[in-house]
């Protein structure tokens, strides 16, 4: 409350341009690493309920396709 800038906001407070490219990049990677999990664990999750994989092969499917996908993603 007590910053009282004069003039246009445009001109006011100096940008810290590498943190905020620093924290674009984490949000995008996490976005993207975050989006592979959930799709895997859906995948997952149908082959063993509807699949007849049961747990070990749901869970198999689950660390085969991570593997897969960070090759996939680097």
């Amino acid at each position: 409350m007590d910053n009282h800038q004069s003039g246009p906001v445009e001109t006011g407070a100096s940008m810290d341009y590498v943190e905020h490219d620093r924290t674009y990049n984490a949000f995008i990677a996490g976005a993207k690493w975050g989006t592979m999990v959930i799709v895997i664990l859906m995948i997952a999750m149908a082959a063993g309920f509807f699949g007849g994989a049961g747990f070990i092969g749901s869970l198999l499917v689950f660390i085969i396709l991570n593997i897969a996908g960070v090759f996939l993603l680097r």
